[in-house]
């Protein structure tokens, strides 16, 4: 009776937890369009619905309106499947994510590795899209993704050893309750700031967006898709940096953890904090050239996640 029950729960939560994700999505298109023009001293959406509330309604409708062509140069059958693979990825990604003690799909104990390995494979998304589109621009706008995800992957993971060492568990609802007193962005600061820098280039957003530099590439490896299959391009966009600023906040920010307001609320407020920042960075910084991207990677990430991890080894061998 309890396992059915806990079913059912697990369910329940999981629908609720869908529902809220595509939600926030649809919103953060109004969200990040409003706070860019702030930024920027401009008018943002403002005339369809109060405030532009329902502009992100028009984009939908747009989106489904528009002809769903398939170029007669493209392999149909994985041109049709790339767009749903970064989707499928990242809202499994998000099934490990612990909101409260009770909100949680999956509490696995080994839900730090299963994170890093569906953002691995959004990568295949991407590349796939971009070779079977037959057109040289997507072709090089996958191939870019391919080096920067994977290259970026790897500081990513390491940026996450230290917690781990702190916590003792790759189970993330261990990692919240080890910051109960102390939150690891103190204690692990530089892990923090790679884990952002990572995160910034995970999601291509800017300025790591090269996978779909319009300048150079029209729009890198979705430029032969429309129509819905363009939105699940854009959606996986949006959902990518909800999962990092997620993770950040379970990892290092204490995730529900906080005085007076209910659980819940502390985990979406410092969601929404992390989110701020990623638009922040999108309406103040350039795009970096490709060659600048991959120094950043190789010469200064890497070896700051190596030394992050060896400091952190240290003084945990010490305090033992």
């Amino acid at each position: 009776m309890n396992s059915l029950l806990s079913g059912i729960w697990i369910v329940i939560t999981g629908v609720c937890v869908l529902a809220a994700l595509l939600g926030l999505t649809t919103g953060m298109i109004w969200i990040e369009r409003r706070l860019l023009a702030g930024f920027q001293d401009r008018l943002g959406p403002n005339r369809v619905g109060p405030a532009g509330l329902l502009q992100p309604v028009a984009d939908i409708i747009k989106l489904f309106t528009k002809e769903d062509w398939v170029p007669p140069f493209a392999d149909r059958f994985i041109y049709v499947l790339a767009p749903s693979i970064i989707v499928i990825t990242v809202l499994l990604a998000f099934a490990v994510v612990p909101y409260t003690h009770t909100i949680v799909i999956s509490n696995s104990n080994v839900g730090l590795l299963f994170f890093l390995g569906m953002t691995s494979l959004g990568v295949y998304s991407i590349v796939l899209g971009g070779w079977a589109s037959n057109s040289k621009y997507s072709l090089v706008g996958g191939l870019r993704s391919a080096a920067q995800l994977i290259s970026y992957e790897i500081p990513l993971a390491l940026s996450m050893v230290g917690v781990v060492m702190f916590a003792g568990s790759f189970r993330l609802i261990d990692v919240v309750d080890s910051q109960t007193h102390l939150w690891y962005c103190l204690t692990q600061p530089l892990g923090f700031i790679i884990f952002m820098i990572t995160g910034v280039a995970e999601s291509r957003r800017i300025p790591f967006d090269l996978p779909e530099a319009d300048s150079e590439l029209v729009g890198g490896y979705h430029t032969e898709y429309s129509s819905m299959k363009f939105a699940l391009f854009f959606m996986g966009e949006y959902l990518d940096i909800i999962l990092i600023s997620s993770m950040a906040t379970t990892l290092y920010l204490g995730g529900w953890h906080g005085p007076l307001l209910p659980p819940i609320l502390w985990f979406i407020l410092k969601v929404f904090a992390i989110l701020f920042i990623f638009i922040w960075l999108r309406a103040v910084l350039p795009r970096y050239r490709f060659d600048q991207l991959m120094m950043i990677g190789w010469k200064w990430l890497l070896p700051l996640s190596l030394l992050n991890v060896a400091v952190t080894g240290a003084v945990a061998l010490a305090v033992k």
